[in-house]
């Protein structure tokens, strides 16, 4: 396997916790608005349908990696297509992680400048993200893991807390009339964070580095149904906070940890759910960074990738620039395009390419027993 760090390694729960942190950094602040926009009063239904692209997702990496235990997509595309198809494939993974990238960096960046820094130019901002998690890619997954999950009990604990010191705001009133207009809003509502869970795919960048590789398959399920659990708790809190306004927000629990006071002496929680939601997004960052060096890595053959880990932030760093002219339109190929492009991508082909592999696999045991 070509690996940045070849002896490192992780446990099947790193795994899913770095998973998880990669999946909800940028779902808890950009998909109630998405959802509601859809769903409005059943967007707490919208999650659950979408869990099964999350479980989906999951079995099709697990199953393409048990076939080819220490290989990539970029890797095994090319044992099951043929080296120049598998290689065309493999381009198209790279451009879409390195395009996926830059998008997930810009929202970073967008976000922090928009409500914080707010005369930085965009470059510093993306540029400093860009340069820590180049750090951690060239220490390796191992190094990423073990940040991953000295993180996670911070959001966990962070959304616990928001949804407890939001309860006197809430007003149950909002879920109401239930389905409404049948159930073809909440499945609306559920398309994009289908996307955000398609990106489970990455998994596969992971699983060659996994230890224990009996549980990949149960922490890999155990992550998706904590990414819905706490999908459900932000969007249920926002939403019952503001009702129909929430589709007005663009983020939406930033502007909840506003309303939150208690007493005058707990208030401004926003500040520390933004540095918290750092820390996700450092997460997301590095193991997207961390995907688009694997795969230029392997696709060119290198025998060392790290040479490649700052050129390879700086192509990032540009894409991110060039990604949207402004949050607005971000947000809107957020609600639209995007999530039917990464589940093109990180579902459809990869269970077309599970679906040709196991074909070829019944026609060599055939042709096998006929010998």
């Amino acid at each position: 396997m070509n690996s940045l760090l070849e002896k490192g390694k992780i446990s099947a729960l790193q795994m899913g916790v770095m998973m998880y942190k990669t999946i909800v950094a940028t779902e808890i602040l950009f998909v109630p608005a998405v959802i509601s926009k859809y769903a409005q009063q059943d967007m707490w239904l919208s999650p659950i349908w979408a869990s099964v692209m999350g479980f989906f997702t999951v079995f099709v990496t697990v199953a393409l990696n048990r076939l080819y235990p220490e290989c990539t997509v970029f890797q095994y595309s090319e044992r099951i297509l043929g080296k120049v198809p598998g290689k065309i494939l493999g381009l198209l993974f790279l451009l879409f992680y390195l395009h996926v990238s830059g998008i997930v960096l810009r929202q970073y960046g967008s976000f922090i400048i928009s409500v914080f820094l707010i005369r930085t130019p965009l470059f510093v901002v993306l540029g400093s993200m860009v340069l820590v998690s180049a750090y951690a890619v060239r220490g390796g997954v191992e190094v990423m893991g073990r940040a991953a999950q000295i993180f996670v009990p911070f959001l966990v604990l962070l959304v616990m807390i928001i949804t407890l010191l939001l309860l006197p705001e809430m007003d149950l009133n909002h879920l109401l009339p239930f389905m409404e207009k049948g159930i073809k809003p909440s499945l609306l509502g559920s398309i994009p964070p289908q996307g955000w869970l398609s990106e489970y795919f990455l998994m596969t960048f992971l699983l060659p580095c996994v230890s224990d590789r009996k549980n990949e398959i149960k922490w890999g399920m155990v992550s998706v149904v904590a990414v819905i659990v706490t999908l459900e708790a932000v969007s249920l809190a926002t939403y019952l906070v503001f009702g129909k306004l929430t589709e007005n927000f663009i983020f939406p629990v930033l502007e909840a940890g506003r309303y939150i006071s208690v007493a005058g002496f707990i208030e401004h929680v926003e500040s520390i759910l933004t540095a918290i939601w750092v820390m996700g997004m450092f997460v997301k960052v590095t193991v997207f960074y961390y995907a688009v060096v694997i795969g230029l890595s392997q696709w060119l053959n290198l025998s060392d990738p790290r040479p490649v880990v700052l050129p390879t932030g700086f192509l990032i760093v540009v894409m991110a620039i060039w990604a949207a002219p402004n949050l607005q339109e971000m947000f809107d190929f957020i609600a639209t395009t995007y999530p039917f492009y990464k589940i093109t991508v990180q579902v459809l082909i990869p269970t077309v390419l599970l679906l040709i592999a196991l074909l070829r696999k019944n026609l060599r045991q055939v042709a096998e027993g006929k010998g």
